[in-house]
């Protein structure tokens, strides 16, 4: 799923990758998860991750993002990610010297892309299954 989210992040627009999504362009709250989905959260994040570190084509957190977001959906597992920007900083993405980060959230936690996220800006988030 990591080299099919990760052709699509290459060749078709945030737009439409994002069409299924709830737009929100300010960080939302957190829903309610039960003990049950917040561990299979968890464990998806986990698993994604470690996929992710042995492709071999570079998975970049947008596309480990939109991987868990479809896994976590089809799980009925409500969340969402966030997009942050920042200047500077080790991945320069443009020539303006901005850097961006996705992670994603359900309930309190984030269960992937939490490493640096809390040095990037969050612009944008994007929600599935009933989370306000």
């Amino acid at each position: 799923m990591l080299g099919w989210f990760r052709a699509a992040v290459l060749l078709v627009s945030f737009k439409r990758l994002s069409a299924s999504l709830e737009h929100h362009p300010k960080r939302q709250g957190a829903s309610e998860l039960s003990p049950a989905q917040l561990n299979e959260a968890k464990n998806i994040g986990k698993r994604v991750s470690q996929a992710a570190n042995v492709t071999p084509w570079k998975s970049t957190c947008l596309t480990q993002v939109l991987v868990a977001h479809k896994l976590l959906a089809q799980r009925s597992i409500p969340g969402h990610f966030c997009l942050g920007l920042k200047m500077g900083g080790e991945f320069v993405d443009d020539a303006a010297g901005l850097s961006a980060h996705a992670w994603v959230q359900c309930g309190e936690v984030i269960v992937n892309g939490a490493a640096g996220h809390e040095r990037f800006t969050v612009i944008s988030t994007f929600s599935w299954g009933g989370v306000p």
